[in-house]
């Protein structure tokens, strides 16, 4: 069955958004609230009410240009803020001279929702470019600078200002967050692949090397090819291909990420025995212990735990020999299954491990320790020279209950 694609959305700017469009919407509502409560003491109302019904036919009318970054586009900016500002300078006209040194002006409040658009829309410093022409725009219409007044419009500069800060941080960190998220997406797929040839193509070119020098002539020809492959393909696995970044993707839904996901298993609602995945492994020279009852587990975990016991058995042939003996114990305890891999081999002399790793050899450190850590498990070794070499497995009770609740 084909992957699916898993699409990640994070934006700490589109509630901003929304915040502005009903920011907007209340403080016309306010304005027009106070046109009507004051109708009567203007000098010329008719202006108030001209200019409030283009400010309610325009508040409405551009709410979907508040909707996200892409739609707030520059000449919306600039027609909004032309708005505020001939709502300043024209409240002379329908007001008397004393009221306004005492009053508001006709948009009121709504002015700092056409410079919190700069704010969010192009950070501090397209909040700084438009609340200079507001303050400006308000000491003209003053008169003079009033202390509530220039109060007024250094509260709106400081918080227009942090709030654009703080949308460019956000931003910035949204982005950092995807990158980390693509790398680790990327990462785990290389790993997956990386046991996938391990168990696969890796193992079959390591027999073929080992045959091919035994049986000498064409055939060594064949193993040595075999064996530089083999080599060049552990130096491709274990060092990966640098993820493509898709960070960015859509600007007006913040930073997306992209993850392959595998697709959801036929009957994947219902648990599989992991004794039934184990049972193969038994022949006469491997003894599986388990226990009477099933052991329930969803499908993608029994199979990565049947495949890490699988690479700890293809280990005990190729460095112990084809008549090794190895013992699989499988306990079902309340908190965790254990799945343990014994053999009676030489053991495993100190420092091989971290050598084989260095080389690319990927069968204890992805095949088995690596399958483990991505079902939230573990896997320790414990060796001893001359008394073979134990492999135990922990898969948490756990990781089973995350993975039944994911789907």
């Amino acid at each position: 069955m084909p992957k699916r694609e898993r699409v990640l959305r994070m934006s700490v700017e589109l509630p901003l958004w929304r915040a502005l469009a009903g920011y907007r919407v209340l403080t016309m509502l306010y304005a027009i609230g106070l046109c009507v409560t004051r109708y009567d003491l203007y000098v010329r109302p008719w202006v108030a009410v001209g200019y409030f019904a283009v400010l309610f036919v325009w508040t409405l009318a551009t709410l979907p240009s508040v909707r996200n970054a892409a739609s707030c586009t520059t000449p919306f900016l600039a027609a909004d803020l032309v708005i505020a500002l001939t709502g300043v300078l024209i409240t002379p006209l329908a007001d008397s001279h004393q009221r306004i040194a005492g009053g508001p002006t006709l948009p009121s409040i709504w002015t700092a929702g056409a410079v919190l658009a700069f704010a969010i829309r192009g950070g501090w410093r397209w909040a700084a470019v438009a609340a200079t022409p507001v303050a400006l725009a308000n000491l003209a219409e003053r008169g003079h600078p009033a202390r509530d007044t220039v109060h007024s419009l250094i509260l709106l500069w400081v918080s227009c200002l942090a709030i654009g800060y703080v949308v460019e941080v956000a931003r910035a960190s949204e982005r950092t967050l995807a990158r980390a998220l693509e790398i680790e997406a990327a990462t785990r797929e290389r790993e997956r692949l990386a046991r996938d040839i391990h168990d696969g193509v890796l193992q079959v070119l390591a027999m073929v090397k080992r045959r091919g020098t035994a049986l000498g002539g064409e055939a060594a020809e064949l193993g040595r090819l075999a064996g530089e492959q083999e080599v060049a393909l552990r130096t491709l696995v274990s060092g990966g291909l640098v993820p493509v970044s898709r960070v960015s993707e859509d600007a007006a839904a913040g930073a997306v990420v992209r993850m392959v996901e595998e697709p959801d298993d036929e009957g994947a609602g219902h648990d599989v025995d992991l004794r039934s995945l184990l049972a193969p492994y038994a022949c006469g020279r491997v003894s599986l212990a388990e226990p009477g009852a099933p052991v329930p587990l969803p499908p993608p975990a029994a199979r990565e735990l049947a495949a890490a016991v699988g690479a700890a058995l293809d280990n005990v042939r190729r460095h112990v020999g084809e008549d090794a003996r190895a013992w699989i114990l499988v306990e079902d305890e309340p908190d965790e299954i254990v799945v343990t891999v014994r053999d009676d081999g030489p053991g495993i002399p100190e420092g091989r491990l971290a050598q084989a790793e260095s080389e690319g050899r990927l069968g204890v450190a992805q095949s088995i320790r690596g399958r483990l850590r991505d079902l939230g498990g573990s896997a320790e070794l414990l060796s001893v020279p001359g008394q073979g070499t134990e492999v135990e497995l922990k898969v948490p009770k756990a990781a089973k209950n995350a993975e039944a609740g994911r789907r």
